[in-house]
């Protein structure tokens, strides 16, 4: 079988593991017992490491895919020469589980809902009759290890799979019957109109439903849950509303309940080139991510999500005098990057990587980064707790150690370390923002200190960074572009109507784009340690439209707002970069990023259009 394009992938999730649907019906990917586990269905890497298909059994191509409205609930459609049958996909979600010892893995306040652990599909027969294949292969360990398959008391309707050497075991439960050829459960029946079947697949103490009716109720509760979640978000009643709840469901979907980490993608080594090498693993919660987070989930309701990340980021902030750039979803600081050479790649794409060495490298942003979240969520508070202060100083005085250092910049880039302007910028908005909350805090010594600073490094900024002609620089000593800058008016570097500002962000849509959509960088001109092009990055293309709209220039945001909106995915997600070509997704995929900047975006022109001064 070829590779689906990215985009055409279905999203799952219960906020502790992930799942990726194609549009064939087959699962080609899940990682479990967590999000950042090894893969028991990993063939969007390579077609041979496992998958899990429920459909009709001649066809391959749906007439109609969507969510159901308001949930992360998977519905496709089935149009064959017999009949019409609906197969629906979900991660089940419930009450919550743990009366009695308290689960080691929650750090956050528990909520009244818990995953199942639970991969639920159902197929219901509309009209006709229809041929119907269950094929459920997990290849354990990244595809490494063959699944041995055993009946269990239940009979036919019911399989255990386990591996050598794994701790892990999968059960799969059926109103249809099993049966097993090597590591693959198989099952096949005829469904005639108003017929339905379901297949849960299960991995842990939790019961999976064993019957079509308890399937149903919890796809009911399950569903209802998502609804009710998104009915607590502030939307504003406008065309892209639906746009924003996508994004809102996708953000909470790429969450981490028991520790709040917010995700940067549900996969590792999705390609931001065709059969490239800038393949990377984004199962991890990037610091830098923090203040474009919060104020996302801020500006549509969602308080309690936001409390949980910024709670996370506090923990880790904390406890870690030398804060790296990216944790692991339950705080872990190793993330040992490692590339699995028996993988073919997705369409071909290699290296395929699990970790990311980029958690060794010295980005200076990042106290911009978590200082910013720090001053968001302290002014949505209105309260600045002892604990919290302790951590604010300690995070203003390293920023201040280190401004003047050269780092990697925002990217990342593996080649060597420049002076990069938007790690400066972002050293001034800690000492920025830590001035600030001295204020707030009435330590006005402190608060003139770190003023000072902050009026330095926004000083040499201007004496370095900037063209003769007024353009913001990638780093010191170049006349490159970057698309990082479009961030000067979105932290206040500067006021959006200065001269500087204007020119930076016209010469970038001017210079730096591709049929309108926006590079990270030109590669040619950036020392990133790599081989080949890369996709233009689509967070940057939504940075583009809010600066646009910070400098006055509605119109021009407002036009690649929505042909940036018509390049989302036919259900409403979107990967890390667009080829401009031809609007196919590349890159980790979904991005939360791409998703939190869409934010940003439309709720700029949103609010610029109801208040246009």
């Amino acid at each position: 079988m070829s590779f689906p394009p990215i985009g055409e992938y279905g999203f799952l999730s219960d906020c502790e593991v992930t799942a990726l649907v194609a549009a064939s019906g087959n699962v080609e990917w899940l990682c479990l017992p967590r999000l950042d586990s090894p893969s028991v269905f990993g063939a969007v890497l390579d077609r041979g490491a496992g998958g899990f298909r429920l459909g009709p059994a001649d066809q391959r191509v749906p007439a109609a895919r969507r969510y159901i409205p308001g949930t992360m609930v998977l519905e496709t459609s089935w149009g064959t020469p017999t009949g019409w049958v609906i197969v629906r996909d979900l991660l089940l979600i419930g009450p919550w589980h743990h009366n009695g010892e308290p689960n080691p893995l929650q750090r956050r306040a528990p909520t009244d809902y818990d995953a199942e652990h639970v991969l639920l599909r159902t197929v219901r027969c509309v009209s006709g009759e229809v041929q119907i294949t269950l094929e459920c292969e997990p290849v354990f360990e990244y595809g490494t290890r063959a699944a041995h398959w055993e009946h269990t008391e239940r009979g036919y309707h019911q399989g255990v799979a386990t591996a050598d050497g794994v701790d892990l075991e999968l059960t799969l439960t059926t109103d249809m019957r099993l049966g097993f050829e090597a590591g693959k459960a198989t099952a096949r029946t005829l469904l005639k109109e108003g017929q339905t079947r379901f297949c849960a697949l299960s991995w842990s103490k939790h019961a999976p439903p064993y019957s079509f009716e308890e399937a149903y109720d919890k796809l009911v509760w399950t569903a209802h849950h998502w609804q009710h979640w998104l009915a607590r978000g502030d939307f504003p009643d406008h065309p892209w509303r639906a746009y924003l709840e996508r994004s809102a469901l996708t953000l909470k979907g790429l969450t981490y309940a028991p520790t709040g980490a917010l995700v940067a993608a549900a996969t590792t080594s999705l390609p931001e080139t065709p059969g490239g090498e800038r393949n990377w693993d984004y199962r991890y919660s990037w610091i830098r991510d923090s203040t474009f987070a919060l104020w996302g989930l801020y500006t549509l309701g969602f308080d309690w999500e936001a409390d949980d990340f910024f709670w996370f980021i506090a923990d880790v902030a904390e406890r870690d005098h030398d804060l790296q750039i990216m944790y692991g979803v339950g705080g872990e600081r190793d993330l040992a990057e490692e590339t699995l050479d028996h993988l073919y790649g997705y369409d071909g794409a290699t290296p395929v990587r699990i970790g990311n060495g980029a958690y060794t490298h010295r980005q200076n942003d990042v106290w911009g980064a978590i200082l910013d979240s720090f001053y968001l969520h302290i002014k949505s508070r209105d309260r600045l707790d002892t604990r919290t202060w302790t951590i604010i100083k300690r995070l203003v005085e390293s920023a201040i150690a280190n401004w003047g250092e050269p780092d990697r910049g925002i990217w990342e880039v593996r080649g060597e370390p420049q002076h990069f302007t938007s790690s400066k910028v972002m050293c001034w908005v800690a000492t920025d923002r830590g001035a600030r909350l001295a204020r707030l805090r009435e330590e006005p010594e402190l608060a003139a200190r770190w003023q000072a600073v902050a009026d330095e490094i926004h000083a040499d900024v201007l004496a370095n960074g900037v063209t003769e002609k007024g353009v913001f620089t990638q780093h010191y000593g170049t006349d490159a572009l970057d698309a990082s800058l479009l961030l000067i008016p979105l932290v206040r570097f500067l006021p959006p109507e200065d001269a500087r500002v204007k020119a930076t962000v016209n010469a970038i849509a001017e210079n730096l784009t591709v049929d309108d959509l926006v590079l990270r960088y030109l590669t040619k001109e950036t020392d990133d340690g790599l081989d080949g092009e890369e996709g233009s990055f689509t967070i940057c293309s939504f940075w583009l439209v809010s600066a646009l709209v910070e400098i006055g220039e509605l119109g021009r945001a407002r036009r690649l707002c929505e042909k940036l909106l018509s390049f989302a995915s036919p259900l409403g997600l979107y990967a890390e970069e667009i080829n401009p070509a031809n609007g196919r997704h590349l890159g980790n995929f979904p991005q939360a990023f791409t998703h939190l900047a869409l934010i940003n975006a439309v709720i700029h022109i949103i609010r610029a259009e109801q208040e246009p001064h």
